[in-house]
């Protein structure tokens, strides 16, 4: 098991077999890769010398053999050891994950693309841009940094970028609005009543995962539909929020667990009549493994990708691979592949090269007009 860190902000994970079997993952928390980094290494002790096809055998033993569980850091180790072994399973037995999931239920997968940045401005030409470029969905932070209760003015310029969004796209296209946890709960009751009359798809990360416990109240004082996962990390931590009103989970299959949690997660969700658009604004592994569960499971909405995404400093997701051709989108969306494992082929000479360069990325630590520290 060898890892690498790789520009612009991701660590890649290679597992090898005594067959010649390589299977590829990303177990990363942005910002933390050196310490999934070593989280791996550590795993790797149990790891080496076993048999990779038990696949749940060995989540079972890494996520709760080492008494201590949880967390961001385990679970995104776990994450990318998990993809890394259904990879290798498929190319075992020469067929693409989802097949081993109890095969497809679509033939594509709808995609949204991200406009505007973390501080979003100008963003109607942008919107328009990737409608142009074939999506039918565009996804946007919908402030920058919020006070606990803001200014009517500061208000009324979050509803206007969204109206000026939703003009862009027009009523055939979908916008989903990312509030990114920077909202309490006050400012997010006051702020969903505002974007109802734009009809977001979504809104995501109402509040902190914290405060989940709120979205209850959230959801019913608005019609539109809400969201939040990336930041809970296993089916335990989505067990009290499915039944809250939440419209849509997001997990992240390099956060919480990979293929063989999300796809729990998915399950449990769909009981609730929540829909699925999971979390990924990461590399091409953390993408391949995402579309495998979009391809499977039936409780699936939309797959966020990070093609041209504002984090990609130095390097770019297609970068890392032989053949683009998987992420090649038609009509907005992802057409289902049958090559084996996770479906693409990764370019190990790039690899290798780039993690000579590495990252040291950190997420920017936001700072109100008083200096208190507010929420990214």
């Amino acid at each position: 098991m060898e890892t690498f860190v790789v520009p612009p902000r991701w660590l890649f994970l290679r597992i090898q077999t005594d067959e010649g079997i390589t299977g590829w993952g990303e177990p990363v928390v942005e910002g933390r890769a050196d310490t999934v980094r070593a989280a791996v290494a550590e795993l790797a002790d149990y790891l080496v010398g076993e048999d990779p096809l038990r696949i749940e055998d060995h989540w079972q033993v890494l996520t709760k053999g080492g008494f201590y569980r949880g967390g961001p850091v385990l679970s995104s180790a776990v994450a990318g050891i998990d993809q890394a072994l259904w990879d290798i399973a498929g190319k075992t037995y020469q067929r693409p994950v989802h097949a081993l999931l109890g095969g497809p239920v679509r033939d594509r997968a709808r995609m949204y693309a991200w406009i505007g940045g973390d501080r979003p401005a100008e963003v109607a030409d942008l919107a328009r841009a990737q409608i142009e470029a074939g999506f039918t969905a565009v996804k946007m932070n919908g402030s920058a940094e919020l006070g606990p209760i803001e200014t009517p003015a500061n208000t009324h310029q979050v509803v206007a970028r969204v109206a000026a969004v939703r003009e862009a796209i027009g009523p055939d296209h979908d916008l989903v609005v990312d509030l990114h946890g920077r909202a309490s709960t006050a400012m997010a009751r006051r702020l969903l009543p505002l974007l109802e009359p734009y009809l977001p798809l979504f809104v995501e990360e109402p509040v902190l995962p914290e405060h989940t416990a709120n979205i209850e109240s959230l959801a019913q004082a608005t019609s539109i539909p809400l969201a939040t996962g990336e930041r809970l990390y296993s089916r335990h931590d989505f067990r009290d929020v499915l039944g809250s009103g939440l419209a849509v989970a997001q997990p992240d299959v390099s956060h919480a667990g990979g293929i063989s949690e999300v796809r729990r997660i998915a399950a449990m969700a769909e009981t609730y009549d929540v829909t699925m658009a999971p979390h990924c604004p990461l590399g091409p592994i953390a993408l391949a493994a995402s579309l495998q569960l979009a391809f499977a499971i039936p409780n699936f909405l939309i797959q966020e990708q990070s093609v041209g995404i504002h984090y990609h400093q130095g390097g770019e997701l297609l970068d890392y691979l032989i053949d683009p051709g998987p992420f090649r989108f038609v009509g907005g969306h992802a057409e289902r592949t049958d090559r084996p494992g996770l479906g693409i082929e990764i370019d190990e000479e790039a690899v290798i090269r780039m993690a000579a360069i590495g990252h040291r990325w950190r997420n920017p630590v936001w700072r109100r007009a008083d200096g208190s520290f507010t929420e990214w």
